[in-house]
């Protein structure tokens, strides 16, 4: 290389650096700034000799200060390597850890979604003489080196759809897939199949794809991560972040800062601190299983040596998987737990696994997430408590399993025997009596009674709700007592007439008598008007909301929100009867941390999930209202995503029934998980449902939205719910659901 390519290579690299670090003020920065300066102008004036030598030195001096600089290196000076133009992409990895591979699903820009990269490939292994091509599916997000039509890896949904359709093509053809995550979080758009709609579709999916699934996170922010993150083994780049919110959302959050305007850098910094974003953070969690080294400031499209290291991780990955299902292991299995062995490649093993190892493989997927994050909540129960209620749990299993499978499938087989004789037996005397009488010549028939042509004939009475005692609903609203009156926000083009508040919020339910519109009611009015509450059983009250990551100050917010509510966490779980059925309840409160959720919030659904599926109950989930993922948790509270839909998928498979009912403001990792998976979602006329506020979706994307784009009316219209339900009806429609909705073994059925 002559000189002049060598002195724009280092003023590259000192540019570089100086979009790490901020521009800040750096002794070592200053360093190479000044040595490359001079450098410049001796130039001019030394032997060629010379200008090598002292070339070389600089080289050597740009060597020596990045390695410093490395350990200066702050969370958010991680983040801008990651986001930088020169960071490796999924393309550079195709080209130089896989030995070939075919673009699916589009070619460049011309794809469906260019962000969203595909490719079928294939890693080629010498055994002895022989040389094995071992395909896999790649699927990644692609922010390329600063091409705009990548949007920078976010990802729309038709591109998360792309990805789950190649990944049941990799099922289908029994091949591993390899996931590589780029991305600073999902493009927030409601068109079908809408962005939070999608990925809680992927997450559904992915916990029951029975092939080895490996995740390399660089860049993982939030849901955008998780619609490609569910995996077997999860490593991540040593400069990379995961996150539940870019430290920038945080700050704006914390800051309160509205109109567009900026946050502080320090302020910036410190959220991307106070998250534990880093590789590091997350390893110490347990949320992924290895970091893979990068070279000093990060890995870029010329590091081979880091290709190198990546390939041999994914591959021994790959091979930890298979043999943790596989049967013949013994000596690979010792081989593969030599940890920073360099010989990784050595160890062959055949990617291809049997029935019986994929069951094992979605088995211990789901166990592996399922005790990920159980040390981030408070369980305040007492070692008694814990231990009765494992034994109930189990003593509920066994009754099931006695009662509704074993007894229950043979009188249920013998039910569906003597229906099937009565039935003929029905027809033969039918068919016999129509014969008889078209041989007597009666054609007369037979007449009907006045009491039962105006049982037949009349419409059906509006028998009042069961919760409804003597013309007034259990609980009234603290609204209902203030003596004012309200005037409903389509006054003006429906001609509604103001109303008064003991009116509106007593005997109305909070439902405008002109036009129907639902003002907002409190949980309370549903927990004791709709779900029978007071006659209820909660559980798992005990677990309460902590600090896992000692966030600064989030202590006393959740005192506040506590002595507020009088909650211990946003969720509430419990048993009730409606309609003669026993059901197992979930409600997310808006008033405490705007319904938000942690690791104390999953755990509660999981658990919930699980007594469902023991006790074959049918399971609600009300969310009153939430705001998405708790940031203040982190990476704690990301990982409910995942772990919540994996438990609501088995308890859906196990023939359950799962209805989700959307109020007021549902946004966020939520919907974007465990409420968008329900095959049944409705809204209650006054929701508004989506994946980001009106707000987030005007920064990230430049677009302002219309004030109804998230209502419930344009939900149904795009597909994400079923059907929109008046408040007033919601017991009814309920106890509907339980008649004609849901599975196989439910315990009523």
């Amino acid at each position: 290389m002559n000189i002049d390519k060598r002195i724009d290579a280092l003023t590259e690299r000192l540019n570089y650096i100086k979009d790490i670090f901020g521009n800040l003020e750096n002794a070592n920065i200053s360093m190479l700034s000044s040595e490359l300066a001079e450098f410049r102008s001796l130039r001019d004036s030394i032997s060629s000799e010379d200008s090598r030598r002292k070339l070389a030195r600089l080289e050597d001096l740009f060597s020596f200060l990045e390695s410093k600089l490395e350990k200066e290196l702050t969370p958010m000076d991680r983040v801008r390597i990651v986001r930088h133009p020169q960071r490796i992409s999924l393309t550079d990895i195709l080209e130089n850890v896989y030995d070939n591979y075919t673009e699916l699903g589009g070619l460049g820009e011309f794809s469906i979604d260019p962000s969203m990269l595909i490719a079928q490939a294939y890693i080629t292994r010498r055994v002895g003489q022989k040389v094995v091509h071992q395909p896999v599916m790649v699927i990644g997000q692609e922010k390329g080196h600063g091409q705009e039509f990548r949007n920078g890896g976010s990802v729309k949904p038709w591109g998360n759809a792309k990805a789950l359709h190649y990944m049941k093509v990799a099922q289908a053809e029994g091949i591993p897939i390899h996931t590589y995550i780029f991305t600073p979080g999902s493009y927030p758009i409601e068109d079908y199949p809408g962005a939070a709609q999608q990925i809680a579709r992927n997450i559904y999916d992915m916990g029951q794809i029975d092939v080895p699934i490996i995740s390399i996170i660089s860049e993982g922010g939030s849901g955008g991560a998780e619609a490609i993150g569910l995996a077997d083994r999860r490593l991540m780049l040593s400069h990379g972040y995961y996150s539940v919110i870019s430290p920038e959302g945080a700050a704006a959050i914390e800051a309160n800062l509205k109109d567009g305007k900026r946050v502080a850098d320090s302020l910036i910094g410190n959220c991307a601190r106070k998250l534990g974003i880093t590789a590091e953070d997350n390893l110490k969690m347990g949320y992924i299983d290895r970091i893979i080294q990068e070279p000093h400031l990060g890995a870029k499209s010329a590091s081979y040596d880091f290709f190198r290291v990546l390939r041999s991780e994914v591959i021994r990955a790959t091979n930890e998987v298979c043999v943790s299902v596989k049967g013949l292991k013994l000596f690979r299995a010792m081989a593969l737990k030599q940890k920073g062995s360099e010989e990784d490649e050595d160890v062959f093993m055949r990617w291809a696994v049997s029935s019986r190892a994929r069951a094992r493989l979605v088995e211990k997927r789901y166990e592996k997430f399922r005790h990920l994050s159980t040390s981030a909540y408070m369980d305040q129960r007492s070692v008694f408590l814990k231990m009765g209620a494992a034994v109930q749990g189990m003593a509920w299993a066994t009754k099931s399993l006695f009662l509704y499978n074993m007894v229950g499938r043979t009188v249920r087989a013998a039910k569906q025997g003597m229906e099937e004789i009565q039935a003929e037996a029905h027809l033969v005397k039918e068919r016999t009596a129509r014969m008889l009488k078209n041989k007597s010549g009666n054609g007369n028939t037979a007449k009907i009674s006045n009491d039962v042509r105006d049982k037949l004939l009349c419409l059906s009475s509006s028998d009042q709700s069961p919760c409804f005692e003597e013309g007034r609903w259990k609980y009234s609203s603290p609204k209902s007592r203030e003596d004012r009156t309200f005037t409903c926000p389509n006054s003006a083009t429906e001609g509604c007439l103001d109303l008064w508040a003991p009116d509106l919020f007593g005997d109305f339910a909070g439902v405008c008598s002109n036009c129907g519109h639902h003002f907002p009611m409190e949980y309370q009015w549903y927990l004791y008007n709709v779900f029978n509450y007071a006659e209820g059983f909660e559980f798992n009250s005990g677990i309460e909301s902590s600090n896992p990551l000692n966030y600064e100050g989030f202590d006393l917010k959740l005192d506040e929100a506590r002595k507020k509510t009088g909650l211990r966490s946003s969720c509430i779980t419990f048993e009730t009867r409606m309609d003669e059925i026993n059901a197992v309840v979930i409600c997310l409160a808006a008033p405490f941390r705007g319904g938000s959720v942690g690791a104390a919030e999953g755990e509660k659904i999981i658990r919930a999930a699980e007594r469902a599926q023991r006790k074959q109950l049918p399971l609600i989930f009300y969310a009153h209202g939430t705001a998405g993922i708790r940031i203040q948790e982190g990476t704690n509270g990301v990982l409910q995503m995942p772990r919540c839909t994996m438990a609501l998928r088995r308890y859906v498979d196990a023939g359950g029934l799962y209805l989700v009912i959307y109020d007021t403001n549902s946004y966020g990792g939520s919907v974007a998980s465990f409420l968008g998976c329900s095959p049944y979602q409705f809204g209650v006329r006054s929701s508004k449902i989506g994946f980001a506020g009106p707000r987030v979706i005007a920064e990230t994307t430049g677009i302002s939205v219309p004030p109804n784009y998230h209502n419930a009316w344009n939900a149904l219209a795009r597909g994400h719910i079923q059907g929109i339900w008046d408040r007033r009806e919601m017991a009814r429609n309920i106890g509907q659901a339980f008649m004609t909705m849901g599975g196989r073994n439910l315990y009523y059925r």
